[in-house]
């Protein structure tokens, strides 16, 4: 069995939208933290990384890849993040990187305690600039995975660590992204003017 096949998991659409909405709300200020340099590019790249490989995207895989070597990533740390191995990200960093792994994990409910370390380690904006690298990449690998999939398919190819998806699915995940659009934005807009939390959480059931 194949990484991916270990990790992937179907999302439902209510989760799909709540992703959506979430990373609508999170690019303009992930713009400005990486302008202000709260987070470096780099830094930004290995969160990427280590969403994708949870959610094993092949998609968002090959693009931040690419991405990650032109911020200054070696090729051996990027094959080792897309391996599920972090022991050369820089200590100050896997702390965060291992957040971003458990909020994939959890499809973007992360649990109370761990977002509590984070602003303990990080404090609430660098925090704050970490949720918004999550959060963008989610909706890559929400709309990857199923792109990869169906475009695998038209062309009679499937990636070796391609997902056990069905038509249907990916149909109905790519469609999501056009009817759920305009909505997501206003919810976004929303969230921003009224200060909602970046992110949901786990409830102490959970």
């Amino acid at each position: 069995m194949t990484a991916f096949q270990k990790t992937y998991r179907r999302i439902t659409l209510l989760q799909t939208y709540s992703i959506y909405w979430r990373a609508l709300r999170a690019i303009p200020s992930m713009k400005n933290y990486r302008r202000s340099e709260i987070i470096s590019q780099q830094f930004s790249e290995r969160l990427m990384l280590a969403v994708t490989e949870v959610n094993g995207c092949a998609v968002c895989s090959y693009a931040h890849a690419k991405m990650a070597l032109e911020a200054g990533l070696t090729e051996k740390e990027i094959n080792a993040m897309l391996s599920g191995m972090n022991e050369d990200v820089p200590a100050e960093e896997r702390p965060a990187v291992l957040f971003a792994q458990h909020y994939a994990e959890t499809k973007g409910r992360p649990s109370q305690l761990s977002l509590d370390k984070m602003e303990k380690l990080y404090g609430k904006q660098k925090t704050d600039a970490v949720l918004c690298a999550i959060q963008v990449i989610m909706l890559g690998n929400t709309f990857g995975i199923p792109l990869g999939a169906l475009a695998g398919r038209l062309r009679h190819t499937k990636h070796k660590n391609g997902p056990a998806t069905n038509l249907g699915y990916e149909i109905m995940m790519l469609l999501a992204l056009i009817v759920f659009l305009p909505f997501c934005a206003v919810t976004a807009l929303l969230a921003a003017v009224l200060h909602a939390p970046r992110t949901a959480v786990q409830s102490k059931k959970a």
